[in-house]
């Protein structure tokens, strides 16, 4: 059965962390089946830490840090590594694990935020998940997130004053704790139309049936 455009755009709700792989191969993998969906979709994107214990300033690279954190060997880590490396290149992304900088992303989110209220929310998203990721950007210090939120259309004063005050530190929270209320244990995470979830970065295939889904069932209305 074919769906029919629906009247209203979908909404599209992304739990997803700057520091998660997988959430950046999510992202892919959703652009391209909205792509395919061809309706009108609308996407806003929440906070979510995956290690909220996060220094800084971490002194080790990628393989150290998730060897101690999750207790396996290096050799394993690597392997993992180089998995979620082939992963990304099937979505043309091009994964440079051992320039990566680990870094506690609070700050990040808060930047999100920021470009959120200024309509640039997307473009933050994508900017930071290319410099976390593939060019070893630190991005737990303010004046490298400014250097980036400028780079998308921001003004650097401005962006400079909400970090270092801490204005969108209570949003971040507020993300979390939504997060807490409708059961997020693991990112990425969608809410496609407030009724529909996706878990992971799955198919393509799999998010456009989600969100035809979503579109023939029209709006929730209780009726």
């Amino acid at each position: 059965m074919s769906s029919t455009a629906p009247d209203r755009p979908l909404t599209v709700h992304i739990w997803s962390d700057i520091a998660c792989p997988w959430c950046f191969i999510g992202k892919r993998r959703f652009e391209a089946a909205v792509r395919e969906f061809g309706s009108p979709v609308e996407v806003e994107y929440h906070s979510f830490l995956l290690a909220p214990d996060s220094p800084t300033d971490y002194e080790g690279n990628e393989v150290d840090y998730l060897a101690s954190r999750i207790g396996v060997p290096r050799e394993q880590v690597e392997q993992m590594l180089a998995r979620v490396t082939e992963a990304g290149a099937g979505e043309g992304l091009r994964y440079d694990f051992d320039a990566l900088k680990h870094t506690n992303t609070g700050l990040a989110h808060q930047a999100l935020h920021h470009a959120k209220a200024h309509g640039l929310q997307q473009e933050l998203v994508e900017r930071l998940f290319q410099a976390y990721f593939e060019q070893g950007r630190h991005l737990g210090r303010v004046e490298e997130l400014v250097e980036l939120a400028v780079e998308v259309g921001l003004d650097a004063d401005e962006t400079r004053a909400v970090l270092t005050g801490g204005r969108y530190a209570a949003a971040v929270g507020q993300d979390l704790a939504a997060a807490r209320q409708i059961g997020v244990t693991g990112v990425p995470f969608f809410l496609i139309d407030g009724r529909y979830a996706v878990s992971g970065a799955q198919s393509s295939e799999l998010f456009v049936s989600a969100l035809r889904q979503a579109a023939d069932a029209g709006p929730d209305d209780d009726s």
